[in-house]
């Protein structure tokens, strides 16, 4: 192979690196010199690169390349024509986030890959982290590459061995599944049961999702994702178990191509996080690094935030509706919504929604999300009907002008939600309308949903398409002021660096599975922060203090698979800066010591320690409230009881605190009985190891602050 180097200089550092080249492949190296990367060709001109952690091989030699519709593709006859080395070391404040400043610190290596019979140039710019790998397809504008569709991308990740893997089906339409964990040989998907889930069809029984999370047998974490997925499909992994490789596997669209390109163009970042230490892996801010800086120039009005919600009511047997009447045939255009007989258990009544104000008022909480206040719910589901919201007429017991005067003299605001049922086409002619009735009443925050399959038809959640809605909501969102939260979304791969009004996502299967299927198991949000997470946060509605629907109807077996405890530990374990106190009102009412630290845990934080994980099995982790000296740390575990491990090192030295500790009692049991809880105070400082027992399906929450 012939290359020829240009050396640059760095980006910020302003230093020289120098290029290096060991039997013919170019190498790059981690700034801790930890990881190494090398790129090179094979024989046939295929692009291929390999991945070591402290000489431990992460990614074996893998190939690259598209394959192009109706032109030869960007796989094989390539010649390396350049190489480009760039370093930087920068440290940036993000809008909000689990610590107040995130470092940037890379070696670059672009490689200038040109097809010399198609005359074609091909770049790929691979950035090594001292946590890990990212690299992207990048083309420039070019006689013969101006217009093309990938109808597969074929890059390749190459494993050492059968990992251990903790994986959901591949499937474009969802990712509401529970986590299944394997060996990647044993992965199936035709074992998962897809019950409850309105949208679901898997593509392939070897396919899995991504983020993906895996552990080899010596020792080493290794999760692969993508990050700042724009004008692209989102990606999942197919298995190829005789070679034990994973490849791409793009997000088609209706007539089945993956993407269509226009130079000049890059894919999104194809990510490769690795670490000997489970901790490191949440903790990783590679992917928030990949993506663009903010670009919104005045944030201010974006505020992290607790909220509760007309929501849970709608979940749960025998207590509320979104929809006002009963009438299945329903349209938008003629329908005298005065005429029908209303519901009494609608839950976006005048009366109802005035109670939620004065709860949130009492108790602190920012806003109040109410669902099911506009025209249409009665027939909104699986119809494939288009004209199904109009997303600006509230039904005839929803007072939008006055209820929106309550809640701000309350020193409350209301949350508006948009239901789009995947008729997204409708839901972009209506948005404008939408927002200048959001800022009338003064609301500057919505959670959008997409339940059911996708209009247009035959587009997918996870396809082209539907990404680029998703950016066109957060830049009129960003245009208008106005923060949005996306329930049944694409993955999040970071965007909210660049997009920081676009708080939360859901894109995984929610508590609210709790209330009406099998659930989700103890260990369900054990791994959440080591696959979803990863991306961005999730609003995961935590908070449930009633855990077993029998409660709201006898003899229904249904329940939240936690312990009360560790429903309290999730607003720290899982990281979101909007979070819900999802339960009813009257629930909380009932136990108002549990719910003081609902009502006293930050949601921004200038600093976050990961002292103990292991995906599947626990996690314990401490956070600073941001512009504080208070602290906040929470631990919860799978079905198996264990001791979790605070060493409060991370407090100031010679200060003295005092814990408020919410735990499990000690009789206390996921199934049997989950409402046991016990709360204690102790004085601790930064010598302080704090040991606490969590029951199986358990947590623990603690609020420590600093005395006076």
């Amino acid at each position: 192979m012939q290359a020829f180097f240009r050396i640059i200089a760095g980006i910020t550092l302003g230093t020289v690196l120098s290029a290096q080249a060991m039997a013919g492949n170019l190498q790059l190296q981690s700034p801790n010199g930890k990881l190494r990367l090398e790129v090179g060709l094979t024989e046939k001109g295929r692009p291929v690169y390999s991945l070591q952690f402290n000489r431990q091989p992460v990614i074996l030699t893998s190939g690259l390349g598209l394959e192009l519709k109706n032109v030869p593709s960007l796989v094989e006859g390539f010649t390396i024509r350049d190489s480009i080395y760039h370093q930087k070391d920068e440290t940036w404040t993000p809008v909000w986030g689990e610590v107040s400043k995130i470092a940037d610190r890379h070696n670059e290596l672009v490689v200038v890959f040109h097809q010399e019979k198609e005359d074609r140039v091909m770049r790929m710019r691979f950035r090594l982290f001292d946590d890990g790998l990212g690299f992207r397809y990048e083309f420039d504008k070019q006689p013969n590459l101006n217009y093309f569709q990938v109808t597969d991308e074929h890059t390749e990740f190459a494993l050492s061995g059968n990992h251990t893997a903790f994986w959901i089906p591949g499937d474009y339409d969802t990712n509401e599944y529970y986590y299944t964990k394997t060996r990647l040989l044993d992965v199936d998907a035709s074992t998962v049961d897809g019950t409850g889930i309105g949208t679901h069809g898997y593509f392939h029984n070897h396919a899995v999702q991504s983020p993906l999370m895996m552990k080899t047998d010596e020792g080493l974490y290794i999760n692969i994702f993508e990050a700042a997925l724009i004008d692209y499909p989102a990606m999942h992994l197919m298995i190829d178990k005789k070679r034990m490789v994973l490849t791409s596997s793009l997000t088609p669209d209706a007539l089945g191509t993956k993407a269509y390109m226009q130079t000049p163009h890059h894919t999104p970042w194809r990510t490769v996080i690795v670490s000997d230490k489970a901790t490191d892996i949440v903790a990783s801010k590679l992917i928030l690094n990949l993506n663009e800086p903010s670009s919104i120039e005045d944030p201010s009005y974006i505020r992290p935030q607790k909220y509760i919600g007309i929501w849970w009511g709608m979940h749960v047997p025998n207590t509320m509706s979104w929809n006002y009447a009963h009438e299945p045939n329903i349209r938008l255009e003629t329908t005298d919504w005065n005429a029908l007989q209303p519901l009494p258990q609608h839950g976006a009544s005048n009366k109802n929604v005035r109670r939620y104000i004065d709860f949130a008022a009492e108790h602190g909480f920012s806003s109040v999300l109410v669902e099911g206040w506009n025209v249409g719910w009665e027939d909104w589901a699986g119809n494939w009907k288009e004209e199904v919201f109009d997303f600006v007429t509230p039904y005839p017991d929803f007072d939008i002008k006055a209820l929106n005067e309550y809640a701000r003299s309350k020193g409350v605001k209301l949350m508006m939600h948009h239901e789009t049922s995947s008729s997204v086409t409708n839901y972009e002619r209506r948005i404008d309308k939408a927002i200048e009735l959001m800022q009338q009443h003064g609301y500057d925050a919505v959670k959008t949903g997409y339940v059911g399959w996708i209009i247009p038809r035959g587009e997918k959640h996870d396809g082209q398409w539907m990404v680029n809605h998703f950016i066109r909501v957060a830049e009129k969102m960003a245009g208008a002021r106005i923060m949005f939260n996306a329930h049944e979304a694409v993955r999040p791969t970071g965007l909210h660096r660049t997009w920081p009004n676009w708080v939360a996502c859901e894109a995984a299967r929610g508590n609210e599975f709790n209330a009406w299927s099998a659930g989700n198991p103890p260990a369900h949000e054990t791994i959440l922060p080591f696959t979803r997470l990863m991306g961005g946060p999730l609003d995961y509605t935590p908070g449930i203090f009633e855990l077993k629907m029998d409660y709201y109807q006898p003899g229904n077996t249904n329940q939240v698979h936690t312990t009360l405890a560790k429903q309290l530990a999730l607003y720290v374990t899982m990281y979101s800066p909007i979070q819900m106190a999802a339960d009813l009102p009257e629930n909380y009412e009932k136990r108002m010591d549990a719910f003081q630290f609902i009502k006293d845990v930050a949601v921004d934080w200038d600093d976050s320690r990961y002292l103990e994980a292991e995906p599947g099995e626990y996690l314990t982790v401490a956070r600073k409230a941001k512009g504080s000296n208070d602290w906040f740390a929470g631990a919860i575990t799978n079905e198996n009881a264990r001791t979790a491990t605070f060493d409060l090192s991370f407090l100031d030295p010679g200060a003295s605190y005092e814990a408020t500790i919410y735990a499990d009692a000690k009789n206390a049991h996921w199934q049997h009985n989950p409402g046991a809880y016990a709360i204690r105070r102790q004085k601790v400082n930064s010598k302080t190891v704090l040991k606490q027992a969590l029951a199986p399906g358990g947590g623990v929450a603690i609020s420590i602050k600093k005395s006076k």
